[in-house]
Protein backbone atom coordinates (compact mmCIF):
# COMPACT_ATOMS: atom_id res chain seq x y z
CA UNK A 1 0.00 0.00 0.00
CA UNK A 2 2.92 2.28 1.00
CA UNK A 3 4.03 1.68 -2.57
CA UNK A 4 1.05 2.34 -4.29
CA UNK A 5 0.71 5.72 -2.69
CA UNK A 6 4.45 6.78 -3.05
CA UNK A 7 3.86 6.36 -6.82
CA UNK A 8 0.37 7.86 -6.67
CA UNK A 9 1.95 11.66 -5.13
CA UNK A 10 4.89 11.15 -7.57
CA UNK A 11 2.45 10.75 -10.70
CA UNK A 12 1.22 13.77 -9.42
CA UNK A 13 3.50 16.11 -8.65
CA UNK A 14 6.65 14.76 -10.78
CA UNK A 15 5.24 15.87 -14.12
CA UNK A 16 3.45 18.93 -13.25
CA UNK A 17 6.59 20.28 -11.82
CA UNK A 18 8.64 18.93 -14.55
CA UNK A 19 6.34 21.18 -16.66
CA UNK A 20 6.46 24.03 -14.83
CA UNK A 21 9.62 24.03 -14.42
CA UNK A 22 11.10 23.34 -17.60
CA UNK A 23 9.16 25.83 -19.63
CA UNK A 24 10.10 28.72 -17.18
CA UNK A 25 13.59 27.92 -16.68
CA UNK A 26 15.04 25.69 -19.21
CA UNK A 27 12.93 26.41 -22.57
CA UNK A 28 12.08 30.41 -21.93
CA UNK A 29 14.86 30.76 -19.80
CA UNK A 30 18.03 29.54 -20.94
CA UNK A 31 16.94 28.79 -24.77
CA UNK A 32 14.84 31.89 -24.46
CA UNK A 33 11.65 30.13 -26.62
CA UNK A 34 8.34 32.18 -27.15
CA UNK A 35 5.56 30.84 -24.86
CA UNK A 36 3.59 29.00 -27.81
CA UNK A 37 6.66 26.67 -28.40
CA UNK A 38 7.73 26.22 -24.70
CA UNK A 39 4.35 24.96 -24.08
CA UNK A 40 4.49 22.16 -26.26
CA UNK A 41 8.50 21.39 -25.29
CA UNK A 42 7.50 21.35 -21.88
CA UNK A 43 4.38 18.64 -21.91
CA UNK A 44 6.96 16.88 -23.99
CA UNK A 45 8.52 16.33 -20.76
CA UNK A 46 5.71 16.12 -18.68
CA UNK A 47 4.56 13.26 -20.63
CA UNK A 48 8.25 11.49 -20.54
CA UNK A 49 7.61 12.15 -16.43
CA UNK A 50 4.42 10.05 -16.60
CA UNK A 51 6.08 6.97 -18.51
CA UNK A 52 9.01 7.40 -16.67
CA UNK A 53 6.71 6.88 -13.40
CA UNK A 54 4.72 4.01 -14.55
CA UNK A 55 7.73 2.47 -16.09
CA UNK A 56 8.98 2.42 -12.41
CA UNK A 57 5.68 1.88 -10.71
CA UNK A 58 5.24 -1.58 -13.09
CA UNK A 59 8.91 -2.51 -12.24
CA UNK A 60 8.16 -2.51 -8.40
CA UNK A 61 4.88 -3.83 -8.24
CA UNK A 62 6.48 -6.76 -10.48
CA UNK A 63 9.43 -7.53 -8.29
CA UNK A 64 7.46 -6.44 -4.59
CA UNK A 65 5.92 -10.27 -4.62
CA UNK A 66 8.80 -12.51 -5.45
CA UNK A 67 11.02 -13.69 -2.71
CA UNK A 68 14.79 -13.03 -3.13
CA UNK A 69 16.75 -16.10 -2.94
CA UNK A 70 20.01 -15.86 -1.31
CA UNK A 71 21.25 -19.17 -2.31
CA UNK A 72 21.12 -21.87 -4.31
CA UNK A 73 17.88 -24.07 -4.28
CA UNK A 74 17.57 -27.63 -5.54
Amino acid sequence: MKTLLFFTILMVTLPIGLYFSSKAYIFEGSMKMSSSDSYFYAAIVAVLAVHVVLALFVYVAWNEGTPKSKGKHD
